[in-house]
């Protein structure tokens, strides 16, 4: 197939358009500057240059492909609206065609908001954090659009390769403190971003729609055992700095409430219906590679 990735030369992007390709299909991917196009041919991953804000550039493109990915975020400014704007030009044109596409959504685990100890799945009641607090009205408009195969996929926090917001860890045992929000006793839902791939792929050709999927691992490590086994990796010399929720907001907004957030995320529904099952063991058995790996992608 033909298939569409927003985000291709980004974190998740980037490994969800190489498992596409490894598993034969033509993949093109949008990047936003050009550089990045060097990468993606490397990958044998066709680049097109647009941006969220100014999609226009891909729509030939996206036109002609069978399946639309939408793996890309832009934190750089207002995420949710520039979100919602590349869905809506990913909606119309799939609406538009005479072929029925299957149109992805990346949406989060963080639309769970706090769950504490409560395992929680696809059919909890949301109650996302403040900073994703619009993913679930996205999710919605995906899930519900006419005419098309509407998926919503929503990721652990994702590790492995280039480390994600566990880089941050790897970072801050470097320079030797690490930061961590709240007393670090939470626990965060977790996915390998290679396992995360497989599930996209498997989505891809899966054939369904109206379906979510809460992608996460079965790993159960708090953010100071993370953390720990981080600094380990990187030397074992760092020292902690516990940032009340209060303070770390000051400097971070509302993306500081998402780290102190304490997650049991139940993915048996993608192990049910496609057959996925995460490969890696979770961050903590890993660190030392997952340590090598964040450097050399540095």
């Amino acid at each position: 197939m033909k298939i569409f990735v927003t985000g291709a030369s980004g974190y998740v992007g980037f490994a969800v358009a190489c498992a596409l390709r490894r598993a034969g299909h033509e993949v093109y991917g949008m990047v936003r500057r050009k550089e990045a196009e060097t990468l993606l041919r490397r990958a044998e991953i066709h680049p097109v240059t647009a941006t969220m804000q100014n999609p226009a550039a891909a729509q030939a493109t996206v036109e002609q492909c069978a399946v639309l990915i939408h793996a890309a975020a832009d934190y750089q400014t207002d995420t949710m609206k520039t979100d919602r704007q590349m869905v809506a030009v990913l909606l119309a044109t799939a609406r538009r065609s005479l072929q029925h596409k299957t149109v992805i959504y990346t949406s989060g685990v963080w639309v769970h908001g706090d769950t504490g100890g409560e395992l929680v799945d696809e059919t909890t009641v949301l109650h996302p954090a403040q900073l994703v607090k619009d993913r679930p009205e996205i999710e919605r408009l995906v899930l519900e659009s006419p005419g098309i195969r509407g998926l919503v996929v929503r990721p652990g926090c994702v590790y492995g390769g280039r480390g994600g917001l566990t880089g941050a860890w790897f970072s801050g045992a470097e320079s030797g403190e690490v930061n961590i929000v709240g007393n670090g006793d939470n626990r965060w839902a977790m996915v390998h971003v290679e396992d995360l791939a497989d599930a996209y792929l498997q989505l891809a050709e899966s054939g369904l729609k109206g379906e979510v999927f809460d992608i996460t691992d079965r790993s159960r490590a708090t953010v100071n055992e993370m953390a720990a086994a981080a600094v380990i990796a990187a030397g074992g010399k760092a020292k902690f700095k516990h940032l009340p929720l209060a303070e770390a907001q000051q400097g971070m907004g509302d993306f500081a409430a998402c780290l102190a957030l304490d997650q049991h995320v139940d993915a048996r529904k993608a192990v049910r219906l496609l057959g996925w099952q995460p490969k890696h063991g979770g961050f903590v058995d890993g660190a030392e590679t997952y340590y090598q790996a964040w450097k050399a992608w540095k």
